[in-house]
């Protein structure tokens, strides 16, 4: 007890410590920055004479002699400070206000003190016939054309970054890009709300993050304000297990807590399938001839947007880009290279301190690099992280050369393996699944989404008799994914839709070491989730045209898990977990063929899924494999 005791109040000791630490650098970058820079604040006008609130801090040894370039971040979430007060911080870190940088951040067009109307994940619009067509393409173009001509001593380059919807900006500022931008790094960038990012993922609505989130950002702004909404907080429960329950179906949020007063909220109810309206709000199609370099980052564990870096590259890879792009991939969750050292997540411990890493030896020499001519840093097409063994690799694409696919068959009496048995008939795995008994996202109670459920024990999970799970024998050898994760599942269904939830899980063995950030954590036996992913059923085979599963027919839904770089440990598992629910991460399928944003209380009904298990022929979840 002694021990335990000495080892919380070192823990807390460290911790202080480290929040002090904290604390003095913000002083001492704050004072830095009042030393060194002088703010101006401009309204920059755009082609359509609409005028955007623009936040512009120069080195004050600007000068004919000694020139700067411009970093530009473009926001919905505002440029705060206002007035005369100053960021604490300039630019992606504080090396590059050390460096020497004209750094300016601008309220994007009807957000916070900018003009005009906003339109969140605003389309593109390829062929602009008027000075009224304008998107966020053109209105960066403008900033830019209005910053180079008026800003003096500038050295007439700009780089561009953001994170999550800066992240959209910043991949926006390259699709028709002024010559002056050089060097562009969308960072966890919003790239498509339905198929991957934040609000839907195949279909399936995540509930609990998206009301959160829109709560306050779709709030109305009558004229241009410095104060943004205020988000809900009136759950009364700490449980937002409970808390959602009660709400019921998805369209008592509108009339129990938003009115019909959120627009976007509105537009989301409107469009229950990928129609026109969210096919013309991602930009992957439109990365085509991408002169600037690109550096796209994201993390393994994001929570929001996990699926916009590896599309965002992927569509400049496609297309193949006049420039530089290259993916970073690393151990954070969202925003967490600049918001964490990298070292650990949950009980995760990772080697190195990853975020430093990133930030002097991969970002911070790609933007002096094309911004001042400094060295060229050489970075791979992608540099990525490996969560399991905790090493970066580089690698001159991504996928990496050498990658095959394996297939990882569900096979009867829960076991899973990479060689197939063939049944001498079909064999099925059957439960039931309750819509007013939804299997929880976490073992928790918070009534934030939070980020911990990316990489939480799952083993509260396995436990419910509404989860399949499929384990693999003791690996005799490392096992690497480095790529894609496909799921592709023979199921029926006793309903007419359903939602399928997939996890692949590495399984620590019982004595695995207790090396947890977190005192007295046992390790043994830990469920690590590396991936996990859900599909609407009804959209298995179009996105735009949902289609009522047939009762008892047996039918294939394959999906997307999105890419993973991890090795399982000799020594490990391999899990897979199958389950119909995720509450309240995502919103209850009511198990009918309905329009699920209109539904009532009477539309939801128990259904029993099968998911076949005949080798072959049955379910099996495809991974992209290297040896290491």
């Amino acid at each position: 007890m002694k021990k335990l005791m000495m080892l919380v109040l070192a823990l807390a000791a460290s911790v202080a410590g480290v929040m002090a630490q904290a604390r003095f650098a913000n002083k001492e970058d704050s004072l830095y920055i009042r030393e060194h820079y002088r703010k101006v604040e401009q309204m920059v006008p755009m082609r359509d004479g609409v005028k955007l609130f623009t936040s512009i801090y120069i080195p004050k040894d600007i000068s004919a002699t000694k020139k700067y370039p411009f970093m530009l971040s473009r926001s919905p979430y505002s440029v705060v400070p206002y007035g005369d007060e100053y960021k604490t911080t300039l630019g992606p870190t504080m090396l590059f206000a050390k460096d020497g940088y004209i750094f300016v951040y601008q309220d994007v067009r009807g957000k916070f003190m900018s003009e005009g109307n906003f339109t969140a994940v605003r389309p593109y619009i390829p062929v602009k016939k008027s000075k009224s067509d304008v998107d966020e393409s053109s209105d960066t173009y403008d900033t830019i054309d209005w910053l180079i001509k008026n800003i003096p001593d500038n050295n007439g380059r700009v780089g561009t970054y953001g994170i999550s919807a800066p992240g959209f900006y910043a991949t926006m500022t390259m699709i028709d890009a002024h010559p002056a931008l050089k060097a562009a790094s969308p960072q966890a960038p919003v790239t498509d709300w339905f198929m991957g990012d934040d609000r839907h993922h195949n279909g399936a609505f995540f509930f609990m993050g998206t009301f959160s989130f829109l709560s306050s950002f779709g709030v109305p702004r009558p004229a241009p304000t410095t104060k943004g909404g205020g988000r809900f907080t009136e759950y009364n429960t700490p449980d937002a297990y409970k808390f959602y329950q009660n709400v019921g179906p998805v369209k008592n949020i509108n009339e129990k807590f938003l009115k019909n007063q959120n627009a976007i909220w509105n537009e989301m109810m409107d469009h229950e399938s990928y129609d026109e309206f969210w096919q013309s709000r991602t930009p992957v199609p439109h990365l085509k001839n991408i002169k600037p370099a690109v550096m796209t980052v994201g993390g393994w564990f994001d929570q929001e947007d996990l699926y916009g870096p590896l599309k965002t590259y992927a569509g400049i890879e496609k297309n193949n880009p006049k420039s530089p792009n290259t993916l970073i991939m690393g151990p954070w969750i969202h925003g967490g290279w600049v918001r964490s050292t990298g070292e650990f997540l949950g009980n995760i411990r990772f080697e190195g301190k990853n975020s430093q890493f990133y930030q002097e030896q991969i970002e911070f020499p790609f933007f002096s690099h094309y911004l001042k001519d400094t060295p060229d840093p050489k970075l791979p097409k992608a540099y990525i992280f490996d969560t399991g063994i905790s090493v970066w690799n580089k690698y001159d694409q991504w996928p990496p050369k050498g990658a095959v696919e394996k297939k990882l068959y569900l096979l009867p009496n829960g076991k899973l393996s990479f060689t197939p048995k063939t049944a001498a008939k079909e064999t099925f795995d059957e439960y039931t699944s309750d819509p007013a008994r939804p299997v929880p996202f976490t073992s928790e109670i918070a009534i934030s989404r939070g980020a911990d459920f990316m990489y939480e024990d799952q083993r509260f999970a396995a436990r419910r008799p509404d989860v399949l799970v499929y384990e693999s024998d003791v690996l005799t050898e490392n096992v690497s994914i480095s790529g894609g994760v496909i799921a592709n599942l023979m199921v029926s269904t006793t309903g007419t839709d359903a939602d399928y939830v997939v996890k692949l899980i590495d399984v620590y063995p019982d004595d695995a070491p207790n090396n947890s950030p977190r005192p007295g954590t046992q390790m043994g036996g830990f469920q690590l989730l590396v991936r996990g992913e859900v599909m609407r059923a009804k959209f298995r085979r179009s996105f735009s045209k949902p289609e009522a599963m047939v009762p008892n027919k047996k039918e294939k839904v394959s999906f997307d898990m999105q890419d993973a770089a991890h090795t399982f440990k000799k020594g490990h598992k391999m899990m897979v977990q199958i389950q119909s629910s995720w509450f309240p991460l995502v919103d209850v399928n009511p198990q009918k063929f309905v329009n699920i944003y209109k539904a009532t209380k009477e539309d939801f009904q128990v259904a029993k899924h099968r998911i076949y298990t005949s080798g072959p022929k049955g379910s099996y979840i495809s991974v992209e494999s290297i040896e290491k």
